[in-house]
């Protein structure tokens, strides 16, 4: 009776395992089902819906290459009045901020040293002009002697030598009274050019030495920059070529020409130095930085927005939108991009930019691209244009 009970527990222990491992069987079965169900059915992807500014058309454009400078301005004509002579300041009629004119007188020193040094030297001069007349006497007497014959020839060639010593004593004197003259002349300065007094180094009572700095003049109506242009763009680079510039305290960029290059580089960083002249106008002084661009050359080439073109790959590409305008998708084009410049476009153009690439090899003029505002996008993803975009328009000259 025992044994009988004992297996009947075996068999129901059995079948109950049996039964469980059926039922775990099942729900793996159901569960692969229902993965496989899932993963077989396609994944909807949203059209991403894009507006006029979100596209972008590849137009022919003249683009202008040009190069990046900065520095401060400067006046082309600069004076500095220096003292000539050493001397007491006794006036300076002059402050900082006043124009002057060219002879103007600027700085007096006091002049009675000098006074005196010419009245020395003219007094010199007139001793020597008598001791000469004393000689031209002497000669002139030893001469009738010798033909009377009294002296000997030897006699007058000493009267000729000592003739021709105090005729070249009086030409001394003489010059000394010119120096003298001069230094005198030299105790009062004058303006050397037309211009505003920019800085007043003096005041009257200071006892000043030769080479002393007094004042500074400057021309405002003629202000330069001096730009350091990289030896790779120093080549393109040409006189008259225009520039624009943005002057701190300036609301308006100032247009601005180069005027002069230099023939030799830079020693160290190769750089060659361009001066931009720029015209007269109120605002400009001297001092001031200004940052701008030159422009080196201008071409007509099939262009895109610098921010069309992407670089998160490892070739650049652009993203061009094909198809119709409610079922386009996009499609990742590669590129060659060529020069970077800038172009002006024409008034109310939706393609307006100052930056722009040229495209070497890459998509037809006219193709509809992605504008880089909308960020990264995958290829062959779903778009929806909401408004078709604007034709290309060609970029105009830059004034």
């Amino acid at each position: 009776m025992n044994a009988w009970l004992r297996r009947g527990a075996v068999v129901a222990v059995v079948g109950a395992v049996a039964v469980g491992a059926a039922l775990w069987i099942k729900t793996r079965i159901d569960a692969r089902r229902a993965a496989a169900t899932v993963t077989a059915a396609p994944a909807v992807v949203p059209a991403l819906e894009l507006g006029e500014p979100d596209v972008v058309r590849v137009a022919r454009v003249e683009l202008a290459r040009s190069v990046d400078v900065a520095g401060g301005l400067r006046a082309v004509d600069t004076a500095l009045v220096k003292a000539r002579v050493a001397g007491e300041v006794v006036a300076v009629t002059v402050r900082e901020g006043e124009p002057v004119r060219k002879g103007q007188v600027l700085v007096r020193i006091d002049p009675t040293e000098y006074d005196w040094r010419v009245r020395q030297a003219e007094q010199t001069a007139d001793a020597a002009r008598a001791q000469l007349d004393i000689a031209r006497r002497t000669l002139d007497n030893n001469r009738a002697l010798v033909t009377q014959g009294f002296i000997s020839p030897t006699a007058l060639d000493t009267s000729l030598a000592n003739h021709a010593a105090a005729q070249a004593n009086l030409n001394a004197a003489l010059a000394a009274v010119e120096i003298a003259r001069k230094a005198r002349a030299d105790a009062t300065l004058v303006a050397p050019i037309d211009g505003v007094v920019s800085q007043r180094l003096v005041q009257p009572g200071e006892r000043v030495p030769v080479d002393a700095r007094l004042l500074e003049i400057v021309d405002p109506t003629r202000i330069e920059l001096e730009a350091a242009i990289p030896p790779a763009d120093a080549a393109a680079l040409r006189v008259g070529a225009p520039a624009r510039l943005r002057v701190d305290g300036l609301a308006e960029p100032v247009a601005a020409r180069v005027a002069r290059i230099n023939p030799a580089a830079q020693a160290g960083s190769r750089a060659v130095l361009a001066y931009l002249a720029l015209p007269a106008q109120p605002g400009l002084r001297p001092g001031l930085f200004a940052r701008g661009s030159v422009e080196l050359d201008r071409r007509e080439v099939p262009a895109v927005p610098a921010s069309a073109l992407r670089i998160d790959q490892a070739r650049p590409y652009v993203v061009v939108v094909e198809g119709p305008p409610d079922a386009a998708r996009a499609v990742h084009r590669a590129v060659t991009p060529g020069a970077h410049g800038r172009v002006a476009a024409r008034e109310g153009a939706a393609q307006g930019g100052d930056d722009w690439v040229e495209l070497v090899d890459g998509p037809a003029e006219g193709t509809l691209l992605l504008a880089g505002t909308v960020g990264l996008v995958r290829d062959g993803t779903p778009l929806k244009l909401t408004r078709p975009a604007a034709a290309p328009v060609a970029a105009t000259r830059q004034p």
